[in-house]
């Protein structure tokens, strides 16, 4: 009969092997695991880099936005100080006649379409014109004779568009049907 608990002198030296193989795989997982570990370290240190980066990046280009909205009418404003002091030394002449305060006035105001106009501001005079009631507001009807229905006879205020976009409509008289 066979004791089946009996081991073979074989079967010694395997044991040697598997006990020996834990201490080794040990050793390896333990490597590994101080290798993960630093890993691990380098990319929390990456990813805290990079989100004080981000958060540096927010705060420049906040700061970059309230600036530019802080000084946007700068370039505008500055082009307007020869107007400024065109008007101021008109104001502070004394006497003069009409014909010299009027070509003041109508070089000042020349200077500040010019202005306006450098600025994307553009003038709507449709007198003669079809009415447009996407740029023209009309009060009133008038009798014109000689004038189509529907004509622009009398500007009582001019509009003004601003790049492209209605900033004040045209306020207009328009010609009746006959």
């Amino acid at each position: 009969m066979q004791n089946s608990d009996s081991q073979s002198p074989n079967d010694a030296p395997e044991m040697g092997t598997q006990n020996a193989a834990p201490g080794e795989e040990l050793e390896a997982l333990k490597a590994k695991l101080a290798e993960l570990e630093a890993s691990n370290r380098e990319l929390r240190e990456t990813v805290l880099r990079e989100k004080a980066e981000l958060e540096n990046q927010r705060r420049r280009l906040h700061r970059d936005l309230e600036q530019a909205r802080r000084f946007a009418n700068e370039k505008l404003l500055n082009d307007l100080l020869p107007v400024y002091d065109g008007l101021e030394r008109g104001l502070a002449t004394e006497g003069g006649d009409v014909a010299t305060i009027r070509e003041g006035l109508s070089l000042t105001l020349k200077e500040m379409l010019r202005i306006a106009s450098n600025n994307g501001l553009v003038q709507v005079d449709p007198l003669d014109q079809p009415l447009d009631p996407e740029r023209h507001h009309a009060v009133s009807m008038v009798e014109a004779p000689g004038k189509a229905p529907g004509t622009v006879v009398a500007v009582l205020q001019k509009g003004y568009v601003l790049n492209d976009r209605l900033l004040r409509p045209a306020l207009v008289s328009v010609a009746k049907d006959d």
